[in-house]
């Protein structure tokens, strides 16, 4: 494999958290060096050991943890970043993302890396297809943010429709192929 590159994974307040697991272990497994950047909602549906454990590298949940250098961490992370990927990214998030707010380490990170932005959603159907939603993706498509899904079929909440967060086999392929064109 090509030299490793750094992913940041923004994990952010869906039920389809609990498929960064399954991400960050296969982005490890295929030689990438992957850092987790957890949102405060997305610790509610998976608990940041499980990642680090799967990482090997710490994860990120406060924009105040305290660091070892004197760098601050979210600046550190953007910096050596290679791919921000944000998987499960939910209507929040994008949100958030959209309108360049910078209030959690993950927008901070957003918005001080000049690496590519790729945007895995997973929300309800009719979240996803809300003109707000639409318009932020649209806004964050025109800044060059690459969207991969959302899937269709069963959802969550019990409802049909777009909004499953794509397959993470095809997530991790995704990245592969924009970091290392494999």
């Amino acid at each position: 494999m090509a030299q490793a590159k750094t992913i940041i994974l923004g994990v952010t307040g869906s039920i389809a958290a609990y498929k960064s697991a399954d991400l960050a272990s296969l982005l490890v497994k295929r030689g990438h060096n992957v850092f987790v950047v957890m949102t405060e909602s997305a610790c509610r549906f998976i608990a940041p050991l499980t990642l680090h454990t799967l990482s090997r590298n710490p994860v990120t949940t406060d924009l105040f943890e305290e660091q070892s250098g004197w760098c601050p961490g979210h600046i550190e992370l953007a910096d050596r970043a290679d791919l921000l990927l944000v998987a499960p990214a939910s209507a929040a998030a994008i949100a958030r993302l959209a309108c360049g707010l910078a209030e959690d380490a993950l927008t901070c990170i957003a918005l001080a890396t000049r690496a590519q932005l790729m945007i895995a959603p997973a929300m309800n159907g009719k979240m996803w297809s809300h003109p707000a939603t639409e318009r932020n993706a649209m806004t964050l498509r025109e800044r060059g943010a690459i969207f991969i899904g959302p899937d269709e079929g069963l959802l969550a909440c019990g409802y049909e429709g777009a909004g499953r967060l794509w397959p993470v086999e095809k997530i991790a392929a995704k990245a592969d192929e924009l970091l290392i064109g494999g």
